[in-house]
């Protein structure tokens, strides 16, 4: 569905050009919902502004489909982090649903009809009439996801959706687009810095070094479905792959496997030998 082949980038020329991808090599298939974290400033939306078409990159590929990307796909929905900004402010919470169907002219029944039913499938179908400054950061996100989904985009790219939110509709968001995911079969890359988040939404997670950004690891998420916010977080798997997510975010090895009490034990005996004091703890 996705391919990035050698994705660079770079901002400015000279002694302050910077780097922010150094080639990147990512694969999304069909269906699926892969989270990108890596480091601040790693280059995370760098690298889903150039999916999207919004920025072009420096080298390197984007394929959809098996289609070279060199604009604005007509099949791709974004929603970013500043759902104030995503939003018209004069427009009601259908019309700005309804807003993009335009391009694919559908008449206005169909376009209303069409908002109707994704902002059902958000939880707000009591809120049609009313505008984004009526409603709570949280309920503006969902209006933002609603208009992805009433485009029915082959690919929707997610930039840190959820960070201008509060923990408790951060969750409730999360779950919404997993169901969404799985009533649409939408194909959905999120850009995340929370390893929580990453862990509990993906199939699979792709860390991102330090800028310039490349790959640095990529973990399958092998969690069962459906997903809960407690129960899920509580498993022996999703605390593994947490550490494990984080380790790879922060550049750092994996840590030797702690020594056993019978290598303790003759290690007293070794430093009692040799006269040493043993170190504390």
């Amino acid at each position: 569905m996705l391919d990035v082949v050698n994705l660079r980038h770079t901002y400015g020329e000279g002694p302050k050009a910077h780097q922010a991808l150094g080639g990147i090599d990512l694969k999304v298939s069909e269906g699926e919902l892969v989270c990108v974290v890596g480091p601040s400033g790693a280059g995370k939306s760098t690298l889903l502004r150039s999916i999207a078409g919004l920025i072009k990159p420096t080298e390197g590929h984007i394929r959809i489909r098996d289609t070279e990307i060199t604009d604005t796909p007509g099949d791709l929905a974004v929603v970013f982090q500043d759902y104030s900004r995503s939003l018209f402010p004069w427009m009601t919470v259908e019309e700005n649903v309804a807003l993009p169907l335009r391009r694919r002219g559908q008449d206005r029944k169909a376009r209303r009809a069409a908002a109707g039913e994704a902002l059902n499938a958000v939880g707000l179908a009591g809120a049609t009439g009313k505008y984004p400054w009526e409603l709570s950061g949280g309920m503006q996100q969902r209006v933002a996801i609603a208009r992805a989904i009433a485009y029915r985009p082959s690919l929707m790219l997610m930039d840190e959706p959820f960070g201008s939110v509060d923990a408790q509709t951060r969750e409730d968001l999360e779950d919404l687009v997993l169901q969404v995911r799985k009533d649409h079969r939408m194909t959905i890359l999120l850009i995340t810095h929370d390893i929580d988040e990453s862990v509990y939404l993906g199939d699979r997670v792709v860390v991102l070094s330090k800028a310039p950004a490349r790959v640095a690891g990529e973990l399958p998420v092998n969690l069962p479905f459906p997903r809960d916010q407690i129960a899920t977080r509580e498993l022996p798997a999703f605390v593994h792959l947490r550490a494990e997510v984080g380790r790879l975010v922060r550049g750092k090895e994996h840590p030797a496997a702690p020594a056993t009490e019978e290598e303790n034990l003759a290690d007293a005996e070794d430093t009692s030998r040799s006269g040493e004091r043993p170190a504390a703890g």
